[in-house]
């Protein structure tokens, strides 16, 4: 399935966060901009790094108004040993349906040490505070996230 397109509605949805309460994405808007990545499995490495980069960047993501979500198919029970043992300053969702991935198409076909697979793929979207798709991030280095999210950021303000 395809990303939504570029200054479409966002896709809605209601997931648990990492104390099982319910976050709509609907409530954010009006309110301030979201941005929603898609990582896909809590407490492995690469995971890891991405997460730690949007943690030291929160206070720029603050500056600028912006909400972050991290959204895995984790289940909501692994979520807090995540943000505990990271230290992470953002709230984490559980899609273990993959249900809210597929509707942002980032679910699909994936390849690891030569086999084939369907999962999460690492991908992140930037919501404006009107609930529009403003940017689809899908081809970054998980060190540098962070650093490629504040400059979309900042290109998505001009």
């Amino acid at each position: 399935m395809p990303h939504p397109e570029i200054g479409s509605m966002a896709p809605t949805f209601e997931l648990q966060d990492e104390h099982g309460e319910l976050i709509s994405l609907k409530a954010f808007r009006g309110e301030s901009p979201v941005v929603l990545f898609f990582y896909p499995k809590a407490l492995t490495p690469g995971c890891t790094t991405q997460a730690c980069g949007i943690r030291d960047s929160k206070a720029e993501l603050a500056r600028q108004g912006v909400v972050v979500f991290g959204i895995s198919p984790d289940p909501v029970e692994r979520l807090p040993r995540f943000i505990s043992k990271h230290d992470l300053n953002f709230s984490l969702l559980s899609d273990e349906d993959h249900a809210v991935a597929e509707q942002y198409g980032c679910w699909g076909p994936k390849k690891f040490m030569g086999r084939e697979f369907f999962g999460l793929i690492r991908t992140t979207f930037i919501i404006d505070k009107d609930g529009r798709l403003l940017k689809v991030m899908d081809k970054f280095k998980t060190k540098t996230h962070h650093q490629d999210l504040l400059a979309e950021l900042g290109a998505c303000r001009t």
